[in-house]
Formats: C-alpha cells, structure tokens, sequence
C-alpha cells in the first residue's frame, strides 16, 4: 500500500501531497484538479485521498486500496 495522498491549502492554490512528503507532489490553481491528481496517485498506489478544506480539516476520504471492512452487498 502506498502512500496516502491530501489534497491541502497553499496560499491561494491547492496541492497534492503524500503523506509524510516534506515536499509537493503537485501544485495548481483549483482544489478540483488536485483532487483529480491525488484521485490518480492514489488509485496506483492502491491508497487513501483525504481532500481538506480551506481551514486545514478533512471535507472528503476516498479508499482506493484493499479495505478490509468493505460494504456488505
């Protein structure tokens, strides 16, 4: 399992970072094309993507590896 990758604040734009990474894998003008971004890092890497709101806090999760509570049917 890879990395989990947040979709974060920076200044006026929004980045993609994984969790851990002192450094950004991405940075661009809207919240929905880092979140496109992160969508795709973490479907190869078989993760998470927390998408925050501008104040720092988690709005959205998405699992994209091996959940080991999935839904029932």
């Amino acid at each position: 399992m890879g990395k989990n990758q947040h979709v974060v604040p920076v200044g006026d734009k929004w980045g993609v970072k994984g969790e851990g990474n002192s450094k950004y894998t991405a940075i661009t003008n809207t919240q929905r094309e880092a979140a496109e971004i992160a969508r795709r890092i973490a479907i190869n890497q078989e993760s998470e993507r927390f998408i925050h709101r501008p104040d720092g806090r988690i709005r959205e999760r998405d699992s994209y590896g091996n959940d080991p509570f999935p839904p029932r049917g």
